[in-house]
């Protein structure tokens, strides 16, 4: 199967995709989802989560604006999903800078079945366990980056996920194998919610394929796709919101043959 036909499989399933998520990118997220093929439905409401986690098709918790109550509705919306074999995919925003953050992405891996965690590749690093935080320094030195892509497939292994590192080359490992994508852009970086974008497109992905390892690939490649055409339409008076609103426009127009021919990725 081609790593374009996933991103059809999007579009011809049009899989509801439940967000509790952080209100900041809410909006974005919503619109990305809209315009990869796939349905959204924001919510943080415990009642009303779990209802509709029975519906969806796949679920994404985003702790970028957290509090005690959305963190107990993710953990109940999580369980519910996970009988129904719903995958989930785990965004830990911010991880490691404050006791709630750490306690609370720690509370929901030992707890739920994970299928995706994608962070970049200091929030990663902080799930080894580790205090160093790269901010992406080393981000685009790829013989680093294959050093550190050992230890998260060890990571992997220990949380039976999916792991996802972003940054200027983005690391996606199912623990044997892993992926480098080079696609994207840096100016990606100027726009508040990228990352918690990618996370619900690659719920998209995930819930509408079987191989959820190459559905994750392909919705990373299709996102930094899309990062790459937006900056192409950038002019002397465009900006971060401007440039925010052409990925969305990248995405929905995102189709097998642009994807073939800007696709760049490499698996080791």
């Amino acid at each position: 199967m081609k790593l374009y036909e996933y991103l059809e499989n999007v579009k011809s399933k049009n899989p509801l995709v439940q967000n509790i998520t952080n209100y900041v990118s809410s909006n974005d997220c919503a619109n990305i989802l809209l315009a990869c093929g796939a349905s959204p439905v924001m919510t943080n409401e415990i009642d009303d989560s779990i209802d509709i986690a029975s519906i969806s098709d796949g679920l994404v918790l985003n702790i970028g604006t957290l509090n005690k109550l959305i963190i107990k509705s993710m953990i109940y919306t999580g369980k519910t999903a996970n009988k129904l074999n719903h995958p989930i995919v785990l965004d830990p925003v911010g991880v490691g800078i404050s006791k709630l953050r750490t306690d609370s992405v720690k509370f929901l891996i030992n707890n739920l079945k994970i299928s995706v965690i994608r962070g970049n590749i200091s929030e990663i690093k902080f799930l080894e366990n580790k205090s160093e935080h790269p901010k992406g320094v080393d981000s685009n030195n790829l013989e680093n980056l294959y050093d550190i892509s050992e230890s998260f497939k060890k990571l992997s292994k220990k949380l039976n996920s999916i792991i996802v590192a972003t940054g200027e080359i983005d690391i996606i490992t199912d623990g044997n194998k892993t992926c480098f994508c080079k696609n994207g852009n840096t100016y990606m970086k100027k726009v508040s919610g990228t990352g918690c974008q990618l996370s619900s497109v690659i719920s998209a992905f995930v819930s509408s394929n079987s191989d959820i390892f190459f559905a994750t690939i392909s919705a990373v490649c299709s996102y930094g796709i899309c990062g790459e055409i937006a900056f192409s339409r950038m002019n002397v008076l465009d900006g971060n919101s401007s440039y925010r609103n052409y990925i969305i426009d990248a995405m929905c127009n995102l189709n097998s043959e642009i994807f073939e021919k800007k696709v760049n990725y490499e698996i080791r």
